[in-house]
């Protein structure tokens, strides 16, 4: 069978609220369209037909012995298709979400919240994938990904942005003078030994210029690979670190880590970014959720 071997779908929807509700008028109000619209879509099936599927019944309209048939036809399939549509739907909203994130906002922070993610959003069955850095804007393998960036946005991304990013110098109360620097300016950094990652070693230099301190001052020294291992060399008095404020609260909380000089807004964002023809209202209830929780830590 091919496409010319059915009549419109726009026109069998017309033409079927229009039989359901008795009045072409009743039918228009349904459908968001005009009078003229529902007419003229019902008399396109009827010329295809070539029998009339109405016949005029006081201010309404009453079918004919062919229109009951065709109610009764549509009234199954329109019926199947929502059934299937709504199954659809149940099954996509409970299927698992999957949210990637980088290696150190995974370990460091989704998962001690995510006993509070699922008493808060219930209905939210996620999984958790490694993602440290989307290649060339590639999402397919997530439903979303939490990520730290910056704009612009990839063309085909949708972004829900949650939070500025503020980082900021951290060390361990065991580090060596540590009790000494927290009674400095901030300018004390320029003469210690500053732990970076090598993924990112510009956000020293963007604190020092936000600080109002020459970059070029500051000693980087040793080099980590990931995110996890700097903060973990800082806890262990190994130096200063400099890290992204959410990632270091629980450890400020505790007092494994110290943030004598505060932090500052980057040119960075936290997002939540998934592809743009997604249409998943589990992303919007998981960025309000997100927000929450990011801006909590500001």
């Amino acid at each position: 069978m091919s496409d010319r071997d059915l009549p419109s779908l726009n026109a069998l929807r017309a033409f079927e609220a229009a039989a359901r509700l008795g009045s072409m008028s009743l039918a228009a109000q349904e459908l968001h369209v005009t009078h003229g619209a529902v007419s003229r879509q019902v008399r396109a099936l009827e010329e295809a037909l070539g029998q009339p599927l109405f016949v005029r019944q006081g201010r309404g309209v009453a079918l004919t012995v062919i229109g009951q048939q065709l109610r009764e036809q549509c009234s199954i399939a329109f019926g199947q298709l929502r059934e299937a549509w709504l199954q659809l739907r149940h099954a996509r909203a409970t299927a698992a979400f999957v949210l990637g994130c980088s290696g150190s906002v995974l370990a460091r922070w989704m998962i001690p919240r995510l006993e509070r993610l699922r008493h808060e959003l219930p209905a939210l069955t996620l999984h958790l994938a490694v993602q440290e850095e989307p290649v060339a804007g590639h999402l397919a393998d997530v439903d979303a990904a939490l990520l730290l960036a910056a704009p612009p946005w990839p063309v085909g991304w949708q972004v829900h942005e949650l939070a500025p990013e503020r980082i900021g110098p951290v060390l361990s109360p065991r580090y060596p003078g540590a009790e000494r620097l927290r009674e400095l300016p901030a300018s004390a950094l320029c003469d210690e030994p500053l732990l970076h990652t090598a993924s990112r070693p510009q956000a020293w230099p963007e604190w020092a210029r936000a600080m109002e301190l020459p970059p070029e001052s500051l000693q980087q020294t040793q080099a980590l690979p990931h995110l996890y291992f700097l903060l973990e060399a800082a806890a262990a008095g190994l130096g200063v670190a400099i890290a992204p404020q959410p990632l270091v609260a629980d450890d400020l909380a505790s007092g494994r880590l110290l943030a004598p000089w505060g932090f500052r807004e980057t040119s960075a964002r936290w997002v939540l970014a998934s592809s743009r023809h997604a249409d998943d209202s589990r992303i919007t209830a998981l960025a309000a959720w997100l927000r929450t929780e990011l801006s909590d830590q500001r």
